[in-house]
């Protein structure tokens, strides 16, 4: 996480804390899956955030963010809240392969003829910013061209939820 500007660890816990309160604010139209997912991602983010980008918490901050993806969609197939629930999970995943690229990139060390993360450190990154790009596309996307599901409050709190993912997905993963 060296890669980063000094503010971008807190702009991302910012931006996952403001996306975890309107998660729960609009509690009853996002089941337990998505208000796990939006929580944990939260936490990680505070987590990594005061860490300062110690490449053990990023391991266990990705795999906790791998875990919170697979069960981001558990039982949603169907629902209203499927597709907010899979977005959701995406940019968990997204996060989580940041969090393990981070790693990756500490681990490898020129120095050393041997080193084990120079084989993931190539491909992560691309797929990282595959991913980032993915999370901004179905953004705009569902708020742009898409009918909206909900109206009102609920709306307004599953948009700025919906935002704030993004743009903290976009902070962690590209360096601003």
């Amino acid at each position: 996480m060296d890669h980063l500007l000094p503010a971008a660890p807190w702009l991302m816990a910012l931006a996952a804390t403001v996306s975890a309160a309107a998660c729960v604010g609009a509690w009853r139209v996002v089941p337990w899956q998505g208000r796990q997912s939006a929580l944990i991602m939260a936490a990680a983010m505070v987590a990594l955030a005061v860490s300062g980008g110690d490449p053990r918490a990023g391991l266990l901050l990705g795999t906790a963010l791998l875990v919170s993806a697979m069960l981001g969609t558990v039982g949603v197939r169907g629902t209203p809240a499927a597709a907010m629930c899979c977005h959701r999970a995406l940019v968990s995943l997204v996060m989580a392969l940041c969090a393990f690229e981070g790693v990756a990139a500490a681990s490898t060390d020129p120095a050393p003829a041997h080193a084990h993360g120079a084989g993931l450190a190539g491909v992560l990154p691309a797929l990282v910013i595959v991913g980032t790009v993915g999370v901004i596309l179905w953004t705009v996307v569902a708020e742009w061209l898409l009918p909206p599901v909900h109206r009102g409050r609920t709306a307004r709190l599953l948009t700025i939820e919906s935002w704030a993912m993004a743009a903290g997905v976009a902070v962690m993963c590209l360096g601003f």
